[in-house]
């Protein structure tokens, strides 16, 4: 029937989004290394405006202990600095006039424990987003009228076999993560 296949193809997409936002979440949380997606969501006041910080400054990491920004333009550089020391990234950043470089610190193994948790709590939601999934799903199928029983219920196992994947994908996600973290 069409109206279980849209169902089911809604249910797949919504699961994906799931793991796509799981996944971008995972890049910001810091594994010690210096990396420039550590950076990504930090705004900066661009003429008033809040302007994501790659939109205003080349950065890169020119070591796996460092991470050097450089403005556009000088005149934004105290903006820059700002929105870095106002942020709960917990970076001391420097500014030698015309860029901005950061240190980023050695991890403690009690941190590297905080950001192992962090990085659970964050997959821990992307799964929930996946059984919202699924329970809309079974209830859109539960709803459909002129369908038999039989039909509701394969679906209910297809919409299970595709959270079952897609739970286990968060689960791989995990465990990627963590062994980053705790990785010395």
């Amino acid at each position: 029937m069409e109206e279980i296949e849209i169902c089911l193809a809604a249910a797949k997409e919504m699961m994906e989004k799931a793991v796509g936002h799981t996944k971008m979440e995972l890049t910001k949380i810091r594994a010690g290394k210096a990396m420039p997606s550590m950076l990504d969501g930090l705004m900066v006041e661009y003429y008033g405006t809040p302007t994501p910080i790659n939109q205003v400054a080349s950065i890169s990491t020119p070591d796996a202990r460092t991470i050097f920004i450089k403005p556009w333009e000088k005149s934004i550089i105290a903006d820059v600095e700002k929105s870095i020391i106002t942020s709960d990234l917990g970076f001391n950043p420097q500014n030698d006039g015309e860029n901005i470089i950061i240190n980023v610190p050695q991890l403690t193994e009690e941190r590297r424990i905080q950001l192992a948790k962090q990085a659970k709590g964050v997959t821990e939601e992307g799964k929930i987003s996946i059984r919202n999934a699924r329970k809309d799903a079974n209830d859109e199928l539960k709803g459909l009228d002129g369908v038999s029983e039989d039909l509701v219920k394969d679906a209910e196992d297809e919409v299970q076999s595709l959270t079952n994947k897609f739970s286990q994908k968060m689960d791989e996600l995990l465990e990627h993560k963590e062994k980053e973290i705790m990785t010395v």
